[in-house]
């Protein structure tokens, strides 16, 4: 015989039982009270009794509670504090209402547990993806939600983000993953040879055309093809592009078959889309159909806490072994990388063919050297550039906590006596610029 089981969530169950406790003891005092006045007998003593009784037993209930679910709870945080994984209270100073706060306690250890399960699984299901930011996690949980689908995906994001390294993740990640994954830069094929690369073409086509030759779209059937910087493609191939993927077919130059064609497409572009279609240089209607699942990624800038992972992994691919100096780090975690993570690694490899043993500042490239915020009493607004005066006391502000982070190596309380001022203020400057110090302790 089948045994049945019923699953009921905590939140109902124990919300449940406790009014059925107030429900019973209230109909017994009810009756209590009725029995005794129809006797012609005082209910006080009897009622007080009976309250004593039922304190008595909500207080067992409460204990109950506290022993089976709540210390469970408790004996998970001491252990996984005295792990020595998490970082200490004083990395992350709490709010002033949150001190002593044991349910505030619980909150912090559960929500660095879950960064931490939620960095080794980025590293597990994404090793050639070298980030563990905040923001990075949040990119790589999207690829996970959008790659087991055949939707169409636009990855939007500055030169040197790794656009083409997303969109590689993405096929990985489909049911694709045994089929080809062709990319094609868009900007980088001349006008006239564009369509004939996409579409491919018969024989006689064209001058030139000595043989027939399958485009990239055909090649990329049943798997992946990457269109990078769509942006630049010709008006005129747009049209076309937007037949092929309406139509789920395509014909070759100078041919008259049509071939059907099941390959996802990824598009990725450095610009401003919707900008472009404003001007007339990108047409709506194909816009509208890249723009289904958009990935924006993060410029170098704002995943600051990333730069000691990719310097550890460019150092890691030279043939020789070579370390990086505390000055240089601080230097490289405060640029602010026009050309992100192409430029850093550009850098590290110009600067470890200069170097020796260690990388020091004076082996770095001069645009990293002399952009360097030099801190001092007196500090110059510097560098005039397009932006308010808004813009540049908080580019300065947030220059000079990345600074004071880099040469105590994270530690709050030396960082803000640099600066000379309290650590409330400090967490509170580093919570409005999404600043992690953990990540400057090494």
């Amino acid at each position: 015989m089948r045994n049945p089981r019923f699953h009921i969530n905590l939140y109902v169950i124990i919300p449940v039982i406790f009014s059925g406790i107030t429900i019973f003891a209230l109909i017994a005092a009810y009756r209590l009270t009725r029995s005794f006045l129809d006797r012609g007998l005082s209910p006080e003593w009897p009622l007080a009794f009976w309250g004593t009784i039922l304190t008595l037993f909500t207080f067992g209930c409460g204990l109950l509670v506290v022993r089976f679910l709540i210390h469970p709870v408790q004996r998970f945080v001491d252990r996984t504090q005295t792990l020595g994984v998490l970082r200490e209270p004083e990395v992350q100073a709490p709010p002033p209402a949150a001190e002593d706060n044991e349910m505030y306690r619980y909150a912090r250890v559960f929500d660095q547990v879950t960064e931490i399960l939620s960095k080794v699984e980025a590293r597990e299901l994404f090793p050639e993806i070298i980030g563990q930011s905040k923001t990075m996690r949040a990119v790589l949980n999207q690829i996970v939600k959008v790659a087991p689908t055949d939707a169409m995906v636009l990855i939007v994001g500055e030169t040197g983000t790794g656009k083409e390294m997303a969109a590689r993740s993405i096929h990985r990640q489909s049911p694709r993953r045994d089929k080809a994954f062709l990319a094609m830069n868009c900007a980088a094929i001349p006008e006239g040879l564009l369509e004939s690369e996409l579409f491919g073409h018969e024989k006689g086509a064209f001058t030139g055309a000595s043989g027939r030759k399958l485009g990239k779209m055909e090649l990329a059937n049943d798997g992946t093809l990457f269109l990078d910087e769509i942006g630049d493609m010709p008006l005129e191939t747009q049209a076309k592009v937007l037949r092929a993927l309406e139509n789920k077919s395509i014909e070759r130059i100078g041919g008259t078959q049509t071939v059907r064609v099941n390959t996802r497409f990824i598009a990725a572009t450095n610009k401003n889309l919707p900008e472009l279609v404003k001007k007339g240089l990108f047409r709506q209607d194909l816009f509208f159909r890249l723009n289904v699942f958009v990935i924006h990624l993060p410029p170098l800038k704002d995943r600051r806490e990333d730069i000691p992972l990719l310097v550890d992994h460019f150092l890691g691919t030279a043939d020789r072994e070579i370390k990086l100096s505390t000055a240089s780090l601080q230097m490289l975690m405060a640029h602010e990388w026009p050309g992100n993570v192409r430029e850093l690694q550009n850098a590290i490899q110009s600067a470890a063919v200069m170097a020796g043993e260690a990388i020091e500042p004076a082996h770095l490239p001069a645009s990293i050297t002399r952009s360097w915020p030099r801190v001092t009493s007196e500090m110059p607004i510097a560098d005039e550039q397009p932006m308010d005066m808004d813009e540049k006391l908080q580019g300065l502000e947030k220059s000079m906590l990345i600074q004071a982070l880099s040469q105590c190596r994270g530690v709050q309380k030396q960082a803000a006596k640099i600066l000379g001022i309290k650590e409330r203020s400090l967490w509170h400057r580093l919570k409005k610029y999404n600043i992690d110090a953990a990540s400057y302790k090494r």
